[in-house]
């Protein structure tokens, strides 16, 4: 069944906002920030990759800063991590949940808008990874800390590939529900396996010389 792409692409945006506040959110609360704190941290990481998104394919102003929907399910996610928080030795394993469902949903939302506004493969594959990782980029790096991306198990290709077949479907005909969701589910599962079984990018080889 063939979807409606604003439709899609709202809720698509919608969850990825709300889920990465909400990492956001916690990653604040494990720092001991105040409220303003993880006020400003949630609506980072939730509206960051989206805005970055937007910015790169022309699309002014972002709807990060103008759509309000958004912005209050931003600040929705950060007030009830604020209030509603689990214990600080739980919070890793929530935000590391939380942070692959935002993942997969911006990975698709990136790529699924690059696609509808006929933005070139190549960049609506890069368009959709830029989405995915950039706010949790934005969250580690205010949270003063090494991007997940950077130090993690697999954390770019699983968006990579969701955005690979959202680009790919888009270019063989119209794209349908099925495509998105199963996109959207497909980044998720790599990205939870790759934590469970500690999957990791190839590292340089460890020598016993000087570092530097």
């Amino acid at each position: 069944m063939q979807t409606s792409y604003h439709s899609a692409q709202l809720t698509l945006d919608l969850v990825g906002v709300f889920v990465f506040a909400l990492s956001g959110g916690l990653v604040a609360v494990k720092k001991g920030f105040d409220l303003f704190g993880v006020l400003v941290l949630a609506v980072a990481a939730a509206l960051g990759g989206g805005i970055l998104r937007d910015v790169l394919i022309g699309d002014v102003p972002p709807v990060g800063i103008s759509d309000w929907r958004l912005l209050t399910a931003a600040g929705l996610g950060g007030l009830v991590t604020f209030v509603h928080h689990p214990g600080v030795e739980r919070i890793s394993r929530f935000v590391r949940v939380l942070d692959a469902m935002g993942l997969a949903a911006f990975a698709v939302a990136g790529s699924l808008k690059a696609v509808t506004l006929g933005v070139e493969p190549i960049a609506s594959v890069l368009v959709g990874v830029t989405t995915a990782v950039g706010g949790g980029v934005i969250r580690d790096l205010l949270a003063g800390q090494v991007p997940e991306v950077l130090r993690r198990e697999l954390y770019a290709l699983p968006a990579m590939l969701g955005s690979i077949v959202v680009v790919v479907a888009g270019e063989l005909g119209p794209l349908s529900d099925w495509v998105l969701w199963g996109s959207v589910a497909l980044v998720f599962g790599l990205r939870i396996l790759a934590v469970r079984l500690d999957l990791n990018a190839p590292r340089p080889l460890r020598t016993g010389g000087d570092p530097r």
